[in-house]
């Protein structure tokens, strides 16, 4: 960052008064510009036994499956988001359930949340942001060409809750070290 968003002035890197980390600060009119994580939202849509999983058609890993999942938009819920993200990537209708993942991404400075979600019917199709759409049986999902280790792990849970018929809400975390699934 450059230019206050306020004011149009330099901004400058510093400890503003009063915090402990470095903030940009505009010299002229005081603004301090706080940058924080980016939430992601998205939905574990369930058919029978089968969930929906779409095949990204944008980077970063294009060509890769994905549940519906994206970036939350300011005045709207997480719930909100995740019926909007399973809409625009999946054309998919869904009655979202409870929050199923809470994943921490420290080093892209992300928060993943995906919740539980019902496919209300079987109209979907590929949306813009999708090659194709399908669903899956945990014995024919792609596991080696899941495009994020978020996605991976909140699938693993789901099929360890629904085999041992206990579902539970799991957090993590994911490091740069973790291997992409």
């Amino acid at each position: 960052m450059k230019f206050c968003s306020t004011c149009g002035a330099t901004v400058e890197f510093r400890i503003p008064p009063g915090d402990s980390l470095p903030r940009h600060v505009c010299g002229s009119c005081g603004d301090i510009h706080y940058q924080n994580p980016k939430i992601v939202v998205g939905a574990l849509p369930e058919w029978e036994d089968r969930i929906l999983l779409c095949r990204r058609a944008i980077e970063p890993r294009l060509g890769k499956w994905t549940l519906p999942a994206g970036f939350m938009e300011n005045a709207e819920s997480t719930a909100q988001g995740a019926v909007r993200e399973t809409l625009e990537e999946a054309c998919a209708r869904i009655e979202v359930g409870d929050i199923y993942t809470l994943i921490d991404v420290p080093h892209i400075n992300q928060v993943h949340i995906i919740y539980r979600a019902r496919l209300l019917d079987l109209d979907f199709r590929p949306g813009e942001e999708s090659l194709e759409v399908a669903l899956f049986q945990e014995a024919d999902i792609p596991w080696n060409e899941i495009a994020f280790r978020t996605i991976a792990m909140t699938m693993r849970h789901y099929f360890d809750d629904r085999r041992s018929g206990r579902w539970s809400f799991h957090t993590g975390i994911v490091t740069p070290d973790m291997p992409l699934p």
